[in-house]
């Protein structure tokens, strides 16, 4: 690479620059310093240390800011510091620092995209862990090998980020694949970014299950719904459920205990059904479930006051199978097209092996241009 090359990422550093002190403006990263120094500043007050809830809530925000604001202090300073080395390097023509700052530039600006997207997550649950069930369409054993390539997708995209995976329930189909499963994905914001993954995936390939080999179309629903807190203001009278103990059907690999203490609760009022197998008590597995019929019920008022706010809203798609959100085709290309976004590749195999970031991403940047 030539001083000529070298000096053009000079100037893409330059606009780099420019790019993350723009945003880090717009969303006041000084006003956030301020609240954070007068927040430690009434910690180092006596009298604070005695009331244990405000502690624990004032420690809780410091952090909250703390993880907010490091980041785009920390990468501040790194582009800032590695631009004006390569300048130095320029005028010292000092091939090694040259080369050194040039391949760092990609990294920065990696790094300046997710900090970009997770600035995307200021939704009143995005931050908290995220409750994924998955269900088959019509089609049989078609549809539910699907959902169960669709519940291995998002295990893979949870371990590939080091997020917690704790399977609720796995429910295997008759022949393959599964009937239902629902888990709980641990860990900053996954539930910000799994919630462009709600809605109906279809999939297009010959099916391994068709002796003639014929092309077969299958659908399968996602839902994802934020993990609430314990002390949530969510009522649930005993007389308006109806729980149910069987045997669990095992199954769903590394992550599930087997167990003999299933548990299944309805709630009469709403219908509303949650299966909860991966513990080994029966207790334990009835508290599982109660927790997700918890977060249903909130998922469901939210959205009720949502609707309420915004009738007119243009973009309303309810869940069925005319309105899928992403497609996966084996045959006669192969392809994975969000319809959202027009974000699509031909990449299919990374794809279900838990690479969808770029579909994550493009759905959240959309988020921009609604309201």
């Amino acid at each position: 690479m030539g001083e000529r090359e070298y000096r053009d990422i000079l100037k893409e550093y330059d606009r780099l620059l420019e790019d993350i002190k723009h945003l880090r403006d717009s969303i006041n990263i000084d006003g956030l310093k301020e609240n954070l120094a007068k927040l430690e500043k009434e910690t180092y007050q006596e009298e604070f240390w005695k009331d244990k809830e405000r502690v624990a809530e004032i420690n809780q925000r410091i952090s909250k800011l703390k993880r907010r604001i490091e980041p785009w202090e920390l990468l501040v300073q790194e582009v800032t510091e590695t631009r004006d080395l390569m300048e130095m390097a320029l005028s010292e023509s000092d091939d090694e620092m040259l080369k050194e700052s040039a391949n760092k530039f990609k990294k920065f600006v990696a790094e300046f995209e997710k900090l970009e997207t997770l600035e995307l997550l200021a939704g009143e649950d995005d931050d908290k862990n995220a409750y994924i069930t998955i269900h088959p369409g019509a089609g049989g054993t078609e549809s539910q090998d699907w959902a169960n390539m669709l519940f291995r997708m998002y295990l893979r995209w949870a371990e590939n980020n080091d997020y917690g995976i704790d399977i609720i329930d796995y429910t295997p189909g008759d022949e393959a694949g599964i009937k239902s499963a629902t888990v709980n994905i641990q860990g900053d914001f996954a539930f910000g970014l799994l919630k462009s993954e709600r809605g109906v995936h279809r999939l297009v390939r010959i099916s391994p299950f068709d002796s003639n080999n014929r092309r077969h179309t299958s659908f399968a629903s996602v839902d994802v719904i934020p993990e609430v807190p314990e002390d949530i203001d969510i009522e649930i009278n005993e007389s308006e459920i109806r729980i149910d103990t069987y045997r669990s059907s095992g199954a769903g690999g590394q992550h599930v205990n087997k167990t003999d203490s299933a548990v299944r609760v309805t709630h009469l009022p709403t219908g509303i059904v949650v299966q909860c197998q991966n513990e080994r008590s029966q207790h334990k597995n009835r508290a599982s479930a109660i927790k997700v019929l918890k977060a249903r019920l909130y998922e469901m008022k939210k959205k009720e006051l949502e609707e309420k706010r915004q009738e007119k809203e243009a973009e309303k798609k309810e869940i069925s199978w005319g309105n899928q959100i992403r497609s996966y085709v084996f045959q006669p290309y192969t392809m994975v097209k969000d319809h959202r976004t027009n974000e699509e590749t031909g990449s299919i195999e990374y794809v279900l092996d838990g690479d969808i970031d770029r579909f994550i991403y493009a759905y959240l940047r959309t988020l921009r241009h609604v309201g």
